[in-house]
C-alpha cells in the first residue's frame, strides 16, 4: 500500500476564484470537516451544528471590517462545496468557540489541551547554513483527513503556501517573500471583546511581503483568543511573540535555535499571574526536547542530512503518547483523540517545503511540487 499523502490544491484569481476553485477541490474534506465539528462540538458542549455556526456569525462583520476579501474568498470556498458561509466561517472560527466561555452553554465545556511544537534554526543552529522553520502541528486526530496542502497564487501579494484544514483561509505555512509563520494555541480567553479568528490573523500575517508588516499585523490586530506566533524570515531572522488580548511577550533565537509550545516562554501575562498554570502540561517536556534533537543540525553538511535530523528531533517519544511526536491515547474515546496531524519543514534558503502526511516518526516527508519562490518576490536570491 503507498503511504498516505496530503492532497496539493492551487489557487488563482480574484477572491470569489479563488474561493471557488478551492471548496470545489475539496468538497469531500470540507464535508467530513464539518461533520466531525458538529459531532466533537454535540459531545464536549451538546451543541447542534445550527448552534455553532449561529455562534461563528459573530465574527462576519469583524472579519469583513478587517479584510472584506477574506469574506468573499470564504463565500467562495461555500459555493464552490456546496455548503454555507456560515459553515466556512466556523471552520475558521472553531478554535475561537471552542475556547469563548461567554457563550452561556460552553461555560461548562471541557476546555481542549494544546500540543503545537514550532521552531526555527539559521546561523549557528543550522551546519548547511540554510534557514529552517517547521513544527509539529497536534490536534484532533478526527481531522486527519481534512489536511490539504494550499497554494494561492494572488498578485501583487506573495504567493503563500500553508496547511489548513478544509475550508480555512489561513493556519501554518510560508510565502515567497521568504516568511514563514508557525503557530502554537496557548490556550483560553481573557474578556469579553470580540477579536480576530486566528485563521483570519495568520493569513494576514502570510498575505505580508516583509517580516517587519508581518509583525505589525501581530503587533497591531486584536485576535479573539490568546496564540503563539513564531515568525522566520529567509535573510536568518526569528521572532516568537505570544499574542493575548492582555499583551504581547516576546523572544529572540538563542545561537539560532527558537523553540516554543503551549506554554508561556516570555512570561506569564499579569492577567493570569496569580494563578497560571499550564494548559499542556507535556509542553514542558516537548520544547527542551525539540531543542536537545535540534542542536543535532549544527553538524549537518547539507540539507538533505539537515531534513533528516529535523525528522529525528521531531519524532521523539519521550511521554508518549503526549510527547513532541503526538499518538492518539487509547485510554480516550476516539472523538477526542489528538495526533500529530503534520509535521512540516519549510527551507527558507532553497524555498523547498515538506511535509509528513501524520506523525514523523513512522513517515517520510513529502516535498511540495512547489518550490516557495516560485511566485510574486521569489527570486531565489
Amino acid at each position: 500500500m503507498a503511504p498516505r499523502t496530503l492532497p496539493v490544491i492551487e489557487i488563482s484569481g480574484t477572491p470569489v476564484e479563488r474561493g471557488r476553485q478551492y471548496g470545489e477541490a475539496v468538497r469531500p474534506q470540507l464535508r467530513a470537516a464539518l461533520g466531525y465539528y458538529e459531532e466533537a462540538f454535540g459531545q464536549s458542549a451538546g451543541l447542534t451544528w445550527d448552534r455553532v455556526t449561529a455562534r461563528a456569525a459573530r465574527w462576519l462583520e469583524p472579519v469583513r471590517a478587517h479584510a472584506p476579501h477574506y469574506v468573499d474568498e470564504m463565500q467562495g470556498i461555500a459555493d464552490g462545496a456546496g455548503a454555507s458561509l456560515l459553515d466556512v466561517l466556523a471552520l475558521n472560527a472553531r478554535g475561537e468557540v471552542i475556547y469563548d466561555k461567554s457563550f452561556a452553554d460552553m461555560a461548562s465545556a471541557e476546555e481542549p489541551a494544546e500540543g503545537c511544537t514550532s521552531f526555527a534554526a539559521y546561523g549557528e543552529a543550522s551546519g548547511d547554513g540554510h534557514v529552517y522553520a517547521g513544527q509539529n502541528w497536534d490536534w484532533r486526530a478526527g481531522v486527519a483527513d481534512t489536511v490539504v496542502m494550499l497554494r494561492v497564487v494572488q498578485p501583487p501579494k506573495p504567493t503563500l503556501i500553508m496547511q489548513v484544514e478544509a475550508g480555512q483561509i489561513g493556519r501554518q505555512g510560508a510565502n515567497s517573500a521568504g516568511i514563514a509563520l508557525n503557530a502554537n494555541g496557548l490556550g483560553g480567553r481573557f474578556d469579553e471583546q470580540v477579536g480576530l479568528p486566528q485563521t483570519v490573523v495568520r493569513r494576514s500575517v502570510l498575505d505580508r511581503a516583509t517580516i517587519t508588516d508581518a509583525l505589525d499585523v501581530l503587533c497591531r490586530t486584536r485576535a479573539h483568543i490568546a496564540s503563539n506566533a513564531l515568525l522566520t524570515c529567509r535573510e536568518g531572522f526569528a521572532i516568537d511573540l505570544e499574542t493575548t488580548p492582555a499583551g504581547h511577550g516576546w523572544m529572540y533565537a538563542t545561537d539560532g535555535l527558537l523553540v516554543h509550545g503551549n506554554h508561556y516562554q516570555a512570561g506569564v501575562p499579569a492577567a493570569l499571574a496569580a494563578d497560571y498554570r499550564p494548559l499542556s502540561s507535556d509542553s514542558l517536556v516537548r520544547v527542551p526536547r525539540a531543542e536537545q534533537g535540534l542542536r543535532a543540525l549544527r553538524a549537518s553538511t547539507g540539507p538533505e542530512e539537515s531534513l533528516k535530523l529535523i525528522k529525528q528531533a521531531m519524532s521523539d517519544h519521550l511521554g508518549l503518547p503526549e510527547s513532541l511526536c503526538t499518538h492518539p491515547d487509547p485510554r480516550d474515546p476516539a472523538v477526542k483523540h489528538w495526533t500529530t496531524l503534520v509535521s512540516s519543514c519549510a527551507d527558507l534558503t532553497s524555498g523547498d517545503y515538506h511535509v509528513t502526511a501524520g506523525t514523523p516518526c513512522d513517515r517520510d516527508y513529502q516535498h511540495m511540487p512547489w518550490n516557495l519562490y516560485d511566485g510574486p518576490y521569489g527570486d531565489h536570491s
